[in-house]
């Protein structure tokens, strides 16, 4: 059983975890600390890049030879592949530690069965500590390794009762300029822009990530435009070459639901291309539509001090007919953003 400084270990390791950031994609974001034999941590480290060192490896760089006899607390557990860098259980029983922590097992069929290796090697092995919490902060390549698609957050900017735009059909701009501009932030962090054709028809959107003054920033993900029956105009500012774009239409892709584009089915596309981050902009119908397939994982709802009584909702099509039947979240997050309020929540899952 973990101890109590292993469990703080582990804390502080799944808060390193993040800290590679996108720059580990295509693979996890893993943090690791080692303690020494009396229990104090001597050395810590993450995947800071994909290519470079293990979090493991760099935390007993660190550590040196007081990792001898020590322990090896670590978010997720030890590879036993060499890849672009050798296994990390190779390290680990160089290293001469005499036990490894780690909360979320590898279930990749390449990578997985270090805590094997390592029980093998003598070496005491303890799994699951803290695993809800470590999978959370890894979730993005959990998605992809179990589910085989990227992992969706749905962006909505909607008026306090829920309308994203007016009885006329005006929607610009139901947020403020300091909400826009977190979600160009937002934007910034994913791979790949998913919107409707409806959205492309109403707004003519140009799903890129920009700074204040209007300049493209940085590398721009993929614009992806679900357009069933090819409807987009070739006039559209989605399709010129600021970034690269994809209109996905049912030809391609087959019909799913009500005769739109198979979602699924773009999903497992967009999973082929190695995207792992999906933003959804798309407007209700859309939306409903990736909520009803279960493909939402996460939301970021900007809510703005306005009341309408009237317009198009935020989703629509969900396929729910009674409250019993309601959507579950959780909320992560509720601050204020300028003068609106962003709540970020995930779509509530059966545990497995």
């Amino acid at each position: 059983m973990a101890t109590e400084a292993e469990i703080a270990a582990m804390r502080r390791a799944i808060v390193l975890s993040s800290s590679g950031g996108e720059a580990t994609h295509p693979n996890p974001n893993v943090g690791a600390l080692v303690l020494d034999a009396s229990g104090a941590v001597v050395g810590e480290g993450w995947h800071e890049q994909a290519g470079g060192p293990h979090a493991e490896v760099l935390a007993l760089r660190r550590a040196g030879e007081r990792a001898r006899g020590g322990t090896v607390v670590v978010t997720l557990e030890p590879c036993a592949h060499t890849g672009r860098t050798g296994p990390c259980t190779e390290a680990l029983l160089a290293a001469g530690v005499g036990r490894v922590v780690y909360a979320a097992a590898d279930e990749t069929a390449l990578a997985g069965g270090g805590a094997q290796v390592l029980g093998q090697g003598g070496v005491d092995v303890e799994a699951g500590v803290l695993r809800r919490e470590a999978e959370r902060a890894n979730e993005r390549w959990l998605t992809r390794v179990r589910d085989q698609r990227p992992f969706v957050v749905w962006k909505v900017a909607a008026t306090l009762d829920g309308r994203v735009a007016a009885e006329d059909g005006t929607s610009r701009w139901v947020s403020s300029d300091e909400s826009r501009r977190d979600a160009h932030r937002l934007r910034s962090e994913c791979d790949t822009i998913v919107a409707g054709v409806g959205t492309v028809l109403a707004d003519d959107p140009h799903l890129t990530v920009r700074d204040q003054d209007g300049s493209l920033v940085g590398e721009q993900p993929l614009r992806v435009v679900v357009d069933s029956s090819g409807r987009t105009p070739r006039s559209a500012r989605v399709l010129d070459d600021a970034a690269p774009t994809w209109v996905a239409t049912a030809a391609e892709l087959g019909s799913g639901t009500n005769g739109g584009v198979d979602l699924g089915a773009l999903m497992k596309a967009l999973w082929s291309r190695e995207r792992t981050l999906v933003l959804l902009e798309g407007g209700p119908t859309l939306a409903g539509a990736f909520v009803r397939a279960g493909l939402v994982d996460r939301v970021v709802a900007y809510f703005a001090p306005t009341l309408l009584g009237a317009g198009a909702p935020v989703l629509s099509g969900t396929g729910v007919g009674t409250l019993a039947e309601g959507i579950g979240l959780d909320f992560d997050d509720v601050r204020r953003v300028g003068p609106d309020v962003r709540v970020t929540a995930r779509l509530r899952r059966q545990e497995g």
